[in-house]
């Protein structure tokens, strides 16, 4: 089958196509002919071998897809050949042919485009995920959510808005601030311009958010900390900016009872994953029917412009997902 290859880690320019063997299908599995997948940060990070796939994963990249059901396995009920369908992967998104569990599969809902689809799996579930079943988000908290533009960031907009919260953003410009008010966010701040803890407090009067989703890491760690209301809670997605602090107070932990926690949805087990992927699938995709939520696509390139999609997506030139077209 045709996918995306890579010589050696390293960057963009690593990456090619070229052909690769076509998954084998057990019998818990559907083998999809994939139409569409995204790109993830951990791509690029696998890319540059800081990310390596978890163990029996797919060497490829690609952790999201959509596609048609090409076969069934023995003990996949309710699905059928020519069934679209779209979800998680542990890798191999990157190629006309991918294998998912029959149980965390999900169909695509009507009126979606296999590349709007291909938008949803990993931001929308990784955004449930922290709001709801790390963050337990309920009506009328405040949420602040860093990286507002990011796939993830409109995606946690959208269902905390569905969820009734009062949602602050950050971003990098007025153009990316934009559209996260159109995507319901109560509270832009251009974090080149403003100190977000000044103006969440401001905004605020003082009492701070109930959760945050960070994906920036130790250079927000301080602001974050200010940030936090009493009983607040920090979830931490990713560290974009590094790992370590250079100081570390506790004071607040105790003086506010926050709590941190970290998570990663790629190496979580089959069985959380699938969980997960049932549990949105029975709250969140109606949703998308009636329009209440929206994948939000960037641009789409070809697989043949992988590497100008890897670049794209370096630049912090995005606004949403960016799409890979894998088969017509």
């Amino acid at each position: 089958m045709k996918a995306v290859l890579m010589d050696q880690q390293g960057g963009a320019d690593q990456l090619r196509l070229g052909e690769a063997p076509a998954p084998k299908l057990t019998d818990d599995e559907l083998l999809i002919r994939v139409k569409a997948t995204a790109l993830n940060r951990a791509d690029i990070a696998q890319r540059e071998g800081k990310y390596p796939p978890p163990p029996g994963a797919s060497p490829l990249l690609g952790l999201e897809m959509a596609g048609v059901v090409e076969e069934v396995g023995a003990n996949c009920s309710g699905w059928s050949k020519g069934d679209p369908v779209f979800g998680l992967l542990p890798g191999g998104g990157y190629a006309e042919y991918a294998v998912i569990p029959g149980d965390m599969a999900m169909p695509i809902p009507e009126g979606l485009s296999f590349e709007e689809a291909a938008a949803i799996a990993e931001v929308f579930l990784t955004a449930y995920q922290t709001l709801f079943w790390l963050g337990s988000l309920e009506k009328d908290q405040r949420v602040l959510i860093h990286a507002g533009a990011s796939g993830v960031g409109t995606a946690a907009i959208q269902l905390a808005k569905w969820a009734g919260a009062r949602v602050f953003v950050t971003a990098g410009s007025e153009k990316k601030l934009d559209v996260c008010r159109k995507l319901g966010a109560d509270h832009g701040i251009n974090y080149k311009e403003e100190a977000f803890d000044t103006e969440v407090k401001k905004a605020t009067e003082g009492e701070g958010v109930d959760l945050i989703l960070d994906f920036i890491g130790a250079s927000y760690w301080e602001k974050n900390m200010a940030s936090l209301g009493l009983d607040g809670t920090l979830v931490l997605i990713s560290t974009l900016s590094g790992t370590r602090l250079d100081h570390f107070n506790l004071a607040p932990f105790l003086a506010k009872r926050i709590q941190v926690i970290g998570t990663t949805l790629r190496s979580r087990s089959l069985s959380y994953k699938i969980r997960l992927s049932q549990d949105f699938s029975r709250n969140a995709l109606p949703l998308f029917e009636d329009g209440r939520l929206k994948p939000v696509v960037d641009r789409v390139f070809p697989m043949e412009e992988v590497q100008e999609a890897h670049r794209y997506m370096e630049a912090n030139k995005n606004i949403g997902k960016i799409i890979l077209r894998i088969t017509p």
